[in-house]
């Protein structure tokens, strides 16, 4: 029964073009990937500053693995609770803005973690509906009364507002994973100081990137913060922004935080050498910015339809098996670019989304528009 229910999903996925088989990548070397022995210029990678590459940054993180361990060996509310932990999370709270931070292992933990445990049965959440997959499922999670607004549409926000006499909260993204469009900050700010809910921002694809010296753009309306080492920051792991009382409740009530082994002393000691090199990142975040402007306009000269505000661009092809071949006649010419596909996004809204970094230069850009428009009508 179970064998063959899993190779009927598998065999459906295939039929309609959303069968995952990625390609085995051998290493990276800062904009290139190299798979089966041949190099890819890499669009699909989220090392926007590209710190995850830096030989320097690599070094210090080899030797604080050498200094204190590879593991913490215990969760945090055993033995795992370092000192050097607590005084990183302090340092990233002062830096973003908050009271303070709590480190999770992923991204994924932290919104299961955050919003599966701050929340309750009972509770209005009000949600952007391109939220991450993670945050839907922590708002399942919690049991919450959890509705949907159309995806930055803060008047739609706004008629949800009204119909609820109870306090409620939003949550949002700050630059959306796939769509590549920014939050209206602005907006969401005046309607939080009209309605007075407790604000959630996902400013995971910002931290690093966005705002003064990489601090995002959401600090002073959303009250609580996730930002992850994974991307801009070139690390691993994720952080929430909370005030102390919600990190005394996470600390005593998240699973996710709970029941999993912390991260190691090793990462903390990393994570202040991450904050000391994005502080120094101002010139890899201006060239980022003025080639994603750009790439944008040079793919929309082409006549291509692409979307998104910052350094990740949504190019809409719509049906999933063309969005597949598509890449893979990328592929086949020396460029990765992911094909996103449903249900990371709509169904029959599948988008090539490229992923600009600090290493990327224009040459490269061009080589990307030459070859979409040499492949695009021929897939599509």
């Amino acid at each position: 029964m179970f064998k063959a229910r899993y190779r009927r999903k598998l065999d459906l996925q295939k039929k309609s073009g959303l069968y995952r088989d990625p390609p085995s990548v051998d290493r990276r070397e800062g904009k290139y990937l190299f798979s089966g022995g041949r190099r890819l210029l890499n669009f699909a990678s989220n090392d926007y500053l590209g710190l995850g590459a830096s030989q320097t940054l690599r070094r210090k993180v080899a030797d604080n693995f050498t200094r204190y361990g590879s593991s913490s060996s215990s969760s945090r509310l055993v033995s795992g609770n370092f000192s050097r932990l607590n005084a990183a999370e302090a340092a990233y709270a002062q830096y973003f803005g908050y009271e303070t931070a709590l480190f999770f292992p992923s991204g994924y933990q932290a919104n299961l973690g955050v919003l599966g445990t701050l929340f309750a049965p009972g509770d209005r959440v009000l949600f952007d509906k391109h939220i991450h997959a993670s945050s839907v499922k922590g708002l399942a999670l919690s049991g919450a009364d959890a509705r949907g607004f159309n995806h930055g549409s803060m008047a739609h926000l706004e008629k949800r507002l009204q119909k609820t006499t109870d306090q409620a909260a939003v949550v949002s993204e700050s630059l959306f994973s796939m769509d590549g469009d920014c939050l209206d900050v602005d907006r969401l700010g005046a309607l939080k100081d009209a309605y007075g809910f407790l604000c959630l921002v996902d400013e995971a694809h910002a931290f690093g990137v966005l705002g003064p010296e990489g601090r995002g753009t959401a600090a002073g309306v959303a009250d609580i913060a996730v930002g992850t080492f994974g991307k801009a920051l070139g690390l691993f792991g994720a952080f929430a922004l909370v005030s102390s009382e919600m990190k005394d409740y996470l600390l005593n009530f998240a699973s996710p935080q709970i029941y999993t082994t912390t991260l190691p002393e090793a990462h903390a000691a990393s994570a202040m050498d991450v904050l000391e090199a994005i502080v120094q990142c101002d010139a890899q975040r201006r060239n980022l910015m003025a080639l994603s402007r750009w790439l944008k306009n040079e793919l929309i000269g082409a006549g291509l339809g692409v979307g998104g505000d910052a350094y990740i661009l949504a190019l809409e092809i719509g049906d999933e098996q063309s969005t597949v071949d598509l890449a893979r006649r990328l592929f086949s010419e020396g460029i990765f670019v992911l094909p996103a596909r449903y249900p990371t996004v709509p169904l029959n809204k599948a988008i090539l989304r490229v992923s600009l970094t600090a290493e990327h230069t224009q040459a490269d850009g061009v080589l990307l528009v030459e070859a979409l428009k040499e492949f695009h009508d021929a897939c599509v």
